[in-house]
């Protein structure tokens, strides 16, 4: 792709197949980036991935020992322009999310980013995962975050 792809982007094309390994993720990547007429290294695919992690708007889960990619508590999903045709371009079957396991995935790397940021006295990453932690509460049902968040507010408070 010669422009960037958006966080919320990124995570509509994986929410287009309900949730995808990451190498399928960049061949998602690489073909809609030649549906538009450009090109995207798989380099530059990988780190859309990673700042798509970090923002939480994908989430990393393992199902039967396969790491997945699916959308993440605070992603919008938005389709790209010439997305709808990638179900129809690659040979990746339609996944359902296992919400449990995708749910505890954010909750484990939720509560270790809050203690780092807490003990670090690092006030502007915990408003970030603050809000984050509110973001879950909506997106999952299968995961509670208070403890976290109560953590949270208690070192923001002090």
């Amino acid at each position: 792709m010669t422009t960037e792809l958006q966080i919320d982007e990124l995570a509509g094309v994986v929410d287009l197949f309900g949730a995808l390994t990451p190498a399928e993720t960049t061949r998602a990547l690489d073909e809609l980036a030649f549906k538009q007429g450009g090109e995207i290294e798989a380099s530059a695919a990988e780190a859309a991935v990673e700042d798509a992690l970090d923002a939480y708007a994908l989430v990393r889960y393992e199902r039967d020992g396969q790491a997945l990619l699916a959308p993440g508590p605070t992603a919008f999903p938005t389709l790209p322009e010439n997305a709808e045709d990638l179900p129809h371009i690659l040979d990746v079957p339609e996944r359902d999310v296992d919400r449990e396991a995708a749910g505890e995935a954010v909750a484990s790397r939720l509560r270790a980013e809050a203690a780092r940021a807490v003990d670090a006295g690092e006030e502007s990453t915990m408003r970030e995962l603050l809000d984050v932690t509110y973001d879950v509460a909506v997106w999952s049902d299968a995961v509670a975050v208070d403890d976290v968040r109560a953590r949270l507010d208690d070192a923001l408070s002090e």
